[in-house]
């Protein structure tokens, strides 16, 4: 090991605070690896198992995996050897279930503070080339699902000491050295 003791990063913020954005350059930076939970499920929904046919009947039927379950497949799949040295994790845990279930350690959890109207606002003109989950209303209904489910997820990290709030708003490069400056 390289002098880097093992980190393990969770990035909260909606969708729109520039989660993909910093974990990829904090990526870089620590030379850890970033993934997302959709990156998992869509990963293992290709893989010709059980568990792979069973996430991609609920990802096409627009469910979300239930919170036990997430929990398990997120947790074994950290287990691989490339994330033995830590990793920056996205979209995970969204709930206070999810919590309490995982077990694999936190060391930071970056929470990517951005007001709503911004947001909607970076979402609404992203490139131009919108998803078919994008539309103004399913965005509307995950803000508002965010503020509903997650920020119990954040009042927890902060009683237990290691939330790191950021102000997403700022330049890219900011927000970049204002999270490194926090999770030393």
């Amino acid at each position: 090991m390289s002098g880097v003791e093992s980190m393990k990063i969770i990035l909260i913020g909606i969708q729109g605070a520039g989660k993909s954005t910093q974990g990829n350059l904090l990526s870089e930076k620590l030379k850890i690896p970033y993934l997302s939970t959709g990156h998992i499920f869509r990963f293992l929904a290709k893989e010709k198992t059980k568990l792979g046919r069973y996430i991609k009947e609920i990802m096409n039927a627009g469910y979300l995996i239930p919170d036990k379950k997430t929990v398990s497949i997120v947790s074994n799949y950290l287990k691989r050897p490339e994330y033995a040295n830590g990793y920056i994790l996205d979209g995970f845990p969204r709930t206070l279930d999810q919590v309490k279930e995982f077990k694999n350690g936190v060391d930071k959890v970056v929470y990517l503070k951005v007001s709503d109207k911004e947001a909607l606002w970076r979402l609404s003109y992203r490139n131009g080339d919108n998803r078919e989950d994008e539309t103004l209303a399913a965005l509307r209904k995950r803000i508002e699902l965010f503020h509903k489910l997650t920020e119990p997820v954040l009042d927890y990290y902060k009683n237990k000491g290691n939330l790191v709030e950021v102000d997403g708003e700022k330049a890219v490069e900011e927000v970049h050295k204002e999270i490194l400056e926090k999770i030393k």
